[in-house]
């Protein structure tokens, strides 16, 4: 999908998104310090947004409680707030907000956050 960068990361353990989050909170990775973050209705795992567009996430994969899988991406900047916010700006600029998340200037360097991110969590070995 344009715009969009995934990097699946395979743990040996399974993990809650909570539990996998302070396993890696202490650690420092190339996209930042890592947060937890309500989003919506849920939480993700977040790091210092570029802009408002380009913010590396960490989403646990599957809906079971537990897994051993996560999924490293870029995303727009999550937070309920921020949220409503993009939606608004979106829906004014007639959908240019968006597109500026898919050819903006900081694209190219979230996905190579994406990557080394996704790298580093391997690295890991959780």
């Amino acid at each position: 999908m344009l715009g969009v960068k995934v990097k699946n990361v395979k743990c040996k353990n399974e993990y809650t998104l909570e539990e996998f989050y302070d396993a890696i909170k202490g650690q420092r990775f190339s996209a930042g310090t890592p947060s937890l973050t309500k989003h919506g209705m849920g939480m993700v795992i977040t790091f210092p947004p570029l802009d408002r567009q380009n913010q590396v996430w960490i989403m646990k994969a599957g809906l079971k409680e537990r897994s051993s899988k996560f999924s490293v991406q870029k995303c727009e900047q999550a937070g309920v707030g921020n949220m409503a916010g993009n939606m608004a700006l979106n829906e004014l600029t007639g959908g240019l907000f968006g597109f500026f998340g898919v050819v903006g200037k900081n694209v190219k360097k979230c996905e190579q956050l994406v990557e080394a991110t996704a790298t580093e969590l391997e690295a890991m070995s959780l």
